[in-house]
């Protein structure tokens, strides 16, 4: 039996075992289809999307997304798009050369396995063997350093992204914003150092509170996280703050590649030869402890401790361990947290998510969706109820030539 949608009180599942007779299990029971001849799979996904877009229909007072490699991966233009951790390694091995490279996983003795002998692409474990090892090996053997330096290099060019017209960064985006303006702002927390959502928000014309300045050069500071926008209305009887729609804060976890760190400080700006990034290492979770990437873990942490919060993961693998720390510190003390783990299959096999899995059908506060990261922005509730005002949205073609 494969689950779509797992959650105590809710599921959806169905047993394709047998093509000719399909099993669709809502609630844990199996579905009569009596004489139809629909498409059973279709309806099970359909009914999945029916429950997980009835959750997202309420007004949560504190919402927030994670997002991880899995909503930039094959989203680009012009045929350079987001990759997986084993394209990466397959980009490493031709950028380095299968000769060198080879090398350079013998040297630091890296011989994971999978048990058909095929080897295990984790380039995050590569960095993290290689780069304690950088004293302790004779350059004339191999030059750990320019490696490593080569890699990293590979990786930032690999995360210089265009964002493609009607992405899912867009969709999601001005869907997630429809809120009451009396709430919280909508918070964004993403891994990913490429600039999609960014981009996505100048598309859309939103406003992105992001811990740097408004004036150039941009210079980050946390206390900007701090400040909201608001169209002032005055009259005689009496002043109040309008909290102006399309506004959402935005951190970025691991880094930026368009992060400058000069004399101590921070700066948004582009074309960066050494972008300040938290590179694919196992030491991510000493490094996030150092600033600016205290300050964004610190944010995390407390938007998962307010009341009322409901969390939101997408491409996340759960795999760093200082980001699922905060989660479940969130699932076990505070009450009113709810998590909707959004992921492409829900498999138990998969050691990062079996316990969230585990947890799933046990408890009704979490729910996880098996959806890749377009089909959940398409399906995502457009509450037309807070629908962004653009009546005033004045759009003029000026001829191109």
């Amino acid at each position: 039996m494969k689950y779509i949608l797992l959650n105590n009180k809710s599921s959806v599942a169905y047993d394709d075992s047998n093509p000719e007779d399909i099993k669709v299990f809502i609630d844990n029971k199996e579905h009569d289809f009596k004489e139809s001849i629909d498409n059973r799979i279709d309806y099970a996904i359909a009914t999945k999307r029916n429950k997980y877009a009835k959750t997202l229909n309420h007004q949560f007072e504190n919402l927030v997304l994670l997002t991880g490699a899995g909503s930039s991966i094959d989203w680009g233009v012009d045929g350079k798009v987001g990759q997986s951790m084993v394209s990466l390694w397959d980009g490493v091995e031709t950028e380095l050369g299968s000769e060198l490279f080879s090398k350079l996983l013998e040297v630091i003795k890296y011989e994971d396995k999978w048990p058909d002998e095929e080897i295990v692409k984790n380039l995050e474990k590569v960095l993290s063997m290689a780069t304690p090892a950088i004293p302790y090996v004779d350059k004339a053997v191999i030059d750990l350093e320019d490696c490593i330096s080569k890699i990293k290099t590979f990786i930032k060019e690999a995360c210089m992204l265009s964002l493609p017209d009607h992405a899912p960064h867009s969709i999601l985006l001005n869907k997630m914003t429809k809120r009451k303006v009396t709430l919280p702002r909508f918070k964004l927390f993403t891994l990913n150092y490429d600039t999609m959502f960014e981009q996505a928000a100048s598309k859309n014309n939103f406003t992105v509170i992001d811990g740097f300045s408004f004036s150039i050069p941009r210079i980050f500071s946390g206390r900007n996280f701090d400040y909201d926008i608001v169209s002032r209305n005055q009259s005689r009887v009496k002043e109040e703050d309008n909290f102006i729609e399309k506004v959402f804060h935005l951190y970025k976890l691991h880094g930026s590649v368009n992060w400058d760190k000069i004399d101590n400080k921070i700066y948004q700006r582009e074309g960066i030869e050494s972008p300040l990034m938290i590179y694919p290492h196992q030491s991510k979770y000493e490094s996030s402890y150092e600033q600016p990437y205290f300050e964004m873990m610190s944010r995390f942490q407390n938007s998962l401790r307010k009341e009322n919060v409901f969390l939101v993961t997408i491409g996340f693998s759960f795999g760093d361990k200082h980001i699922v720390t905060s989660i479940i510190e969130a699932l076990e003390q505070n009450p009113s947290f709810q998590l909707m783990i959004v992921n492409k299959g829900i498999d138990d096999s998969n050691e990062n998510l079996k316990s969230f899995i585990e947890a799933a059908e046990k408890y009704s506060n979490i729910t996880i969706v098996d959806e890749t990261f377009e089909d959940f922005a398409n399906n995502y509730p457009d509450l037309q109820t807070y629908n962004h005002d653009t009546n005033k949205q004045i759009i003029i073609n000026l001829p191109t030539a």
